[in-house]
């Protein structure tokens, strides 16, 4: 089953780099070790939520504002997709992200054909 790994990192942190911590190499090892595993689908690094553009439609009309869809102290630095066996497999992968240290780990199903 596939599971989005989302990094949620300090907003006043974030600077689009995986090196915002100084733990490159944490990261590195991270990634490697899903490849290693064969559970590793996807992923990317994002830009700063100061980057973002938000798009509502109301009423027929689009409404665009600048920054992310939520205004908060942390923001979505990147995500992994990974193919495991169960929520299980795929909160221990989830632990051992980086972003757990120091901000936060969000692990959801993702819909598959």
């Amino acid at each position: 089953m596939q599971y989005m790994i989302m990094n949620y990192v300090p907003a006043a942190q974030a600077d689009g780099t995986l090196n915002a911590h100084g733990d490159m190499d944490a990261w590195i090892a991270y990634t490697q070790a899903m490849v290693d595993a064969g559970v590793m689908r996807g992923g990317n690094a994002l830009k700063p939520g100061t980057t973002a553009t938000t798009v509502r439609l109301r009423d027929g009309r689009r409404d665009v504002h600048d920054g992310p869809y939520i205004d908060s102290k942390e923001e979505l630095g990147g995500y992994f997709v990974i193919d495991v066996a169960d929520l299980d497999e795929a909160l221990q992968w989830a632990a051992r992200n980086p972003a757990a240290a120091y901000g936060a780990v969000e692990v959801r199903p993702i819909i598959t054909a």
